[in-house]
């Protein structure tokens, strides 16, 4: 009996210019990656099982840990270079085991222990986090998601960034956090790697639905911002997601209970409960271009704004109640920028430009006289006071860059707390007054600008001869303007929050879909004129083949079929498929050299063999 049957495209076709390097194509046991191996030291070899039927990967993984400066895990991988994203469906077969057993997609430099790379990873406790190694050797970082235990996670690199996107079952994953710069160079390898956190067990997971994809280039249109707000522990380091959300928020303050955020958008102030992803709007009456210079009262009943919506719009700033009301002007010059406000809640310090010099200015929070407290040349920038009121913490560009600076609360004795080579913004005391962290710029950036690699670092203050203290980084991220422009840290000096944020270029390029999985190469685009199915082999159906057949087709320049190489196939079809090739055109890219493209055809015994070069096409064929 015969039927007829419409097939959804089942080829992945790789344009590449002849003679250019290839990655080696995957064994079908492997379905679309080359190889697996274990990471590292494990006392339990690691398998990997692939169900062409399902499309599905089981691993098995020992190992200690993916964790500090070396890893321990079963991997496997395919090596690749340029734009990649690894998609999946994954779960574990056993709910047993350590909480922290591990299930991820991964790009890793190498297959040392301890090469640079970045995840994202599962734990059977439900945790998704964003890992990352930037150096080899380094301690492993993380940023974990909002997010627990999502159903279908995915992995992109794109130039020298990296995010994550995380959905709920059968939901497309969307945007989760990262952006972060890690540097992979040249071929780098991609895959699947489960660890069991526990060297004396091997565990198991399963990866299904994998999607690879690659892309040569940027898709048209505009990259869309993302804004993610963000919580570090200044002891671990390790920063977890609060909020997620597209278009630009800044310059969080911590509620002094700790039970929310505050953030500027959109000239607005939004409230943010710890834990929730529903901000409300905080009622400023008639300001409503509010900028990043906001904070909370010592006796949290009050906001300080600074605001540009009245009179020539420049900001100036003004009160309002802690839970929203009409705004009293305070400073009655602009511009003026808040920044800070003395332990007492008696005095304001903010930055005011007066007769061209930007400076540092202390007024009563009742209203009255403005003081200035600075006088040197050059901006000086984000006063905020120390814990015990003593001093305010300020930066200044008055040495030639930027750099942290304090004094006496009057202004008086003006020193600098440290120096370096780099620009160092927004000083900002823990409450505990052991701690400063502040924002770092390159040496090359001018001013305080958006959309920059920045770092947030971290000083000891307990020390009396501070100049001396080690700082240490506490993040990497994207970010510099609204990151934290403000203070932000938890009332028990434990973490601060801040906002990175990703600039996440279009999608809409085109795709070629593989076997073993979907495998996708956005190469040049060679169209083809003329497709000849290759008959099916009577003797392959009865003996129930399945597998696939990859070739590489170098292309003349009139779109011809010069030559036809096997890289991976069964016997039992070569003839049928040759014979098809030479029947084969092409319409290739406007060049005068050969060109080669790489074909992978699907083989299913229920019906013949099907291939495309066109990835919105399906071809009728019969079945027997």
């Amino acid at each position: 009996m015969r039927r007829l049957h419409t097939l959804p495209l089942i080829v992945c076709i790789c344009f590449l210019l002849a003679g250019s390097a290839r990655a080696q194509l995957a064994p079908a046991s492997l379905g679309i990656f080359e190889d697996h191996s274990d990471v590292g030291t494990v006392l339990h070899a690691g398998s990997v099982d692939y169900e062409a039927s399902k499309q599905t990967y089981t691993i098995s993984g020992s190992g200690e840990n993916m964790w500090l400066a070396a890893d321990a895990f079963q991997f496997a991988w395919k090596k690749i270079s340029g734009d990649v994203t690894l998609t999946a469906d994954i779960s574990f077969l056993t709910t047993t085991g350590n909480e922290h057993k591990k299930a991820a997609l991964m790009l890793r430099q190498s297959l040392d222990a301890d090469s640079v790379y970045a995840d994202v990873a599962l734990h059977a406790s439900g945790l998704t986090s964003l890992q990352f190694r930037d150096e080899k050797g380094a301690i492993t970082r993380e940023i974990q998601s909002n997010i627990s235990a999502p159903k279908r996670l995915r992995i992109a690199k794109r130039g020298d960034y990296v995010y994550v996107s995380l959905g709920a079952s059968g939901g497309e994953p969307t945007v989760a956090g990262g952006w972060l710069r890690i540097p992979l160079q040249g071929e780098f390898y991609v895959g699947l790697g489960v660890c069991s956190h526990d060297k004396d067990v091997v565990e198991k997971a399963v990866f299904s639905n994998v999607e690879l994809t690659q892309r040569s280039g940027i898709g048209a249109g505009k990259a869309t911002l993302y804004s993610t707000l963000e919580t570090v522990a200044i002891d671990s380091a390790d920063r977890r997601v609060a909020y997620l959300a597209p278009g630009r928020l800044e310059a969080p303050n911590w509620m002094r209970d700790g039970s929310a955020f505050l953030f500027n958008r959109d000239g607005h102030i939004e409230r943010l409960a710890v834990g929730s992803n529903k901000p409300v709007i905080i009622d400023t009456g008639f300001a409503n271009r509010c900028n990043n210079d906001h904070g909370i009262s010592p006796d949290a009943t009050q906001i300080a704004i600074s605001d540009n919506s009245q009179g020539d719009h420049n900001s100036l700033v003004y009160l309002v109640p802690i839970t929203g009301g009409a705004p009293r002007r305070i400073t009655q010059k602009s511009p003026s920028y808040w920044h800070g406000w003395s332990p007492d809640g008696k005095t304001l310090a903010f930055v005011g430009q007066r007769n061209g010099d930007f400076d540092i200015y202390a007024i009563p929070a009742a209203g009255g006289q403005e003081t200035r407290l600075t006088t040197a040349k050059g901006l000086d920038d984000g006063p905020e006071y120390s814990p015990d009121g003593k001093y305010i913490y300020f930066n200044s560009e008055r040495t030639g860059h930027m750099q942290i600076w304090r004094m006496k609360s009057d202004g008086s004795e003006q020193e600098q707390v440290f120096s370096d080579d780099l620009n160092n913004w927004f000083p900002h005391i823990s409450p505990d007054g052991q701690w400063m962290v502040f924002l770092t710029y390159e040496a090359d950036v001018t001013g305080h600008p958006e959309n920059k690699d920045v770092m947030l670092r971290l000083m000891s203050l307990s020390d009396s001869n501070a100049k001396d203290k080690k700082i240490t980084v506490l993040a990497k991220l994207f970010g510099g303007q609204g990151t934290i422009n403000v203070p932000s840290w938890s009332p028990d000096s434990k973490q601060v929050a801040f906002v990175s944020y990703m600039l996440i270029p279009p999608e809409n390029m085109g795709s070629d879909v593989a076997a073993g999985g979907r495998s996708t190469d956005m190469g040049p685009s060679i169209a083809v004129r003329h497709f000849v199915a290759p008959a099916y082999p009577v003797v392959a159906w009865l003996a129930r083949i399945e597998g696939t057949v990859v070739i590489d087709v170098t292309i003349k320049a009139d779109g011809a079929v010069r030559s036809v190489k096997f890289i991976s196939w069964h016997p039992v079809f070569r003839e049928a498929v040759e014979t098809a090739m030479k029947q084969w055109s092409f319409q290739p890219a406007s060049t005068t050299a050969d060109q080669r493209v790489t074909i992978r055809f699907q083989l299913e015994a229920d019906c013949p063999l099907t291939g495309s070069a066109e990835p919105s096409k399906a071809y009728y064929v019969q079945c027997r």
